[in-house]
């Protein structure tokens, strides 16, 4: 016989016991879904957004997913999209290796404590368009939630699998087009969040695109882009760079077309057809496509992408919408494949410029000087590739009536300065996410301090702000002024610094040159800088 003393102690044993959470769950237009609760915050992990594109839809658009019955728990996150074998780690290698699978079309939702019409965050992933994944700690949102937006991270197709472009494939389309199947998984994605995140405590007329790198490319893809027209509301670009896009069709800029690309690239698999190359395995066709050289780049292709993006920019063809944007320091510290072969010497180095850059050398050397010649290759790669790109951004949006905000970051601490990274490529995200302990095993240790906590809830602060009303304002942080016809800027350096004249002459020096180039059809710009420029075309109409 049990006890009245012992039924007495188990009651309140059991009062004093914690209560376990019960999983969130929430029944949503595509079906319902169970994640988990962390603290203030739930998180749902690899919802699918759209069909695993895998055999015969290898190579089409995404197919919407139907709604599933039952009860989809939703704690995991889905695989990343296949990829190529990386066989040297480096500082963007993630703590352990990525799952890969074709079925990677999934997405990630964290939500503040009982959210009602929160802003969305809507984050791409950085990585070439070659890499990454949604499901990279660093990217992780709950600090973001906590401050109340919601986030929703994605996957999308990669490489050879998402961005091959070939006759064959464009016969199979009502539009005759193909290529750009990671952008329009993107915009699926967008779908399903329009259709799906109120039922999360979103709100769909609030949506804030956002990415870094590759991440930020498609961003600005998604800004010139006419089906995406209405699904975002505001645009994050880190790090973003307006390159010179293939056509599907045909050469420009020196660039082959889309299709020839992908003809090219079949001759190399020495494969038939698509018909067999969608037989291959989505390994082996990734890896044996990346040591081809097979380059994934958004084509122009008349639907997605109807026109380059300075021509849409230039013609006011782009999203009419606020957009925050900005670039690092120190971006080719750690890209250093990227910038030109320095000369022997600081003679040499300008012998060379004045050669390339003819009667805009004074004008060059001025902005990159030969007096530290090593680092003004490193300086004037950034400025082609990511400083041009945020300014030339930032005007655009400005002459359209939208507010631009723009950022440099230049912050440094020990770890990162002793191995000359100050400020580099992507190094403000763990500042962005609040994720210092996030980061791989290769990235600069950064330190647990007082001072750096503090600009880390500054940057969260701003971010998320712009997110939910298209100013950005951070807690006991100065005022960020917008670009306007001032080139204001803040900087990002140990404390927010409010500052204006963003770089004088750098925008100035690169549109000239991008223009000049653009004229003639047939040379690129942006890769091919500094001393590995070609001779600067004569001056044409509507440039300089």
């Amino acid at each position: 016989m049990i006890s009245f003393r012992r039924l007495t102690l188990a009651a309140s044993l059991l009062a004093a016991a914690p209560a376990f959470a019960q999983a969130p769950t929430v029944d949503a237009p595509a079906g319902k879904v169970s994640g988990r609760q962390e603290g203030d915050v739930r998180v749902f992990q690899g919802i699918p957004y759209a069909l695993p594109p895998v055999e015969s839809r290898r190579w089409q658009p995404p197919q919407p997913m139907p709604k599933w019955e039952g009860t989809r728990t939703a704690t995991e996150f889905g695989p990343a999209c296949v990829q190529p074998e990386s066989k040297t780690p480096n500082i963007y290698s993630p703590t352990n290796p990525l799952p890969q699978s074709e079925d990677c079309l999934t997405l990630n939702i964290w939500t503040p404590k009982n959210p009602k019409g929160a802003p969305v965050f809507f984050w791409i992933h950085g990585g070439a368009l070659v890499s990454g994944s949604s499901r990279e700690a660093m990217y992780d949102g709950r600090k973001l939630a906590e401050r109340g937006a919601i986030v929703v991270s994605i996957n999308y197709r990669l490489g050879v699998l998402g961005w091959l472009a070939h006759p064959q494939l464009s016969k199979e389309t009502a539009q005759k087009v193909s290529g750009n199947y990671g952008l329009l998984d993107q915009i699926m994605a967008l779908y399903w969040v329009h259709n799906n995140i109120a039922a999360f405590g979103g709100d769909p007329k609030n949506v804030t695109i956002a990415g870094e790198s590759a991440g930020a490319l498609s961003v600005m893809y998604l800004l010139t882009s006419p089906i995406a027209k209405g699904l975002f509301h505001k645009a994050i670009a880190q790090s973003a760079y307006m390159l010179p896009m293939p056509d599907q069709k045909k050469q420009v800029y020196g660039l082959p077309g889309g299709e020839t690309v992908g003809q090219m690239l079949q001759a190399g698999l020495q494969m038939p057809d698509i018909g067999a190359m969608r037989g291959m395995n989505a390994t082996e066709l990734t890896n044996k496509a990346a040591a081809l050289g097979f380059g994934p780049w958004g084509v122009v292709d008349g639907f997605a992408l109807p026109e380059q993006m300075v021509s849409a920019f230039d013609g006011g063809r782009q999203a009419k919408v606020p957009i925050l944007t900005g670039f690092n320091q120190g971006e080719i510290r750690s890209l250093l494949m990227l910038a030109a072969k320095a000369p022997g010497d600081a003679a040499a180095y300008e012998k060379e410029v004045r050669e390339r850059y003819g009667e805009l050398a004074d004008a060059y050397l001025k902005l990159y000087p030969a007096s530290d010649y090593k680092e003004a290759i490193l300086a004037n790669t950034r400025d082609a590739l990511y400083g041009w790109t945020t300014e030339r951004m930032a005007r655009r949006q400005t002459a359209a009536g939208q507010k631009a905000y723009v950022y440099l970051f230049d912050h440094g601490y020990p770890a990162m300065d002793e191995k000359n990274l100050h400020a580099f490529h992507a190094s403000e995200l763990p500042y962005v996410f609040g994720t210092f302990d996030r980061v791989g095993p290769l990235w600069p240790k950064i330190p647990e301090t007082p001072a750096e906590h503090a600009l880390s809830d500054a940057m969260i602060g701003y971010w998320t702000s712009f997110a939910a009303t298209g100013a950005p304002k951070a807690e006991g942080a100065p005022d960020w002024p917008a670009f306007g016809t001032s080139r204001a800027y803040i900087r990002f350096a140990g404390t927010p610094r409010p500052e204006s004249g963003l770089l004088p002459g750098m925008f100035e020096l690169h549109e000239s040159v991008m223009c000049r180039r653009k004229a003639t059809g047939t040379i690129p710009w942006m890769w091919n800088s500094s001393v590995a420029s070609p001779k600067l075309p004569a001056k044409a109409a509507g440039c300089d």
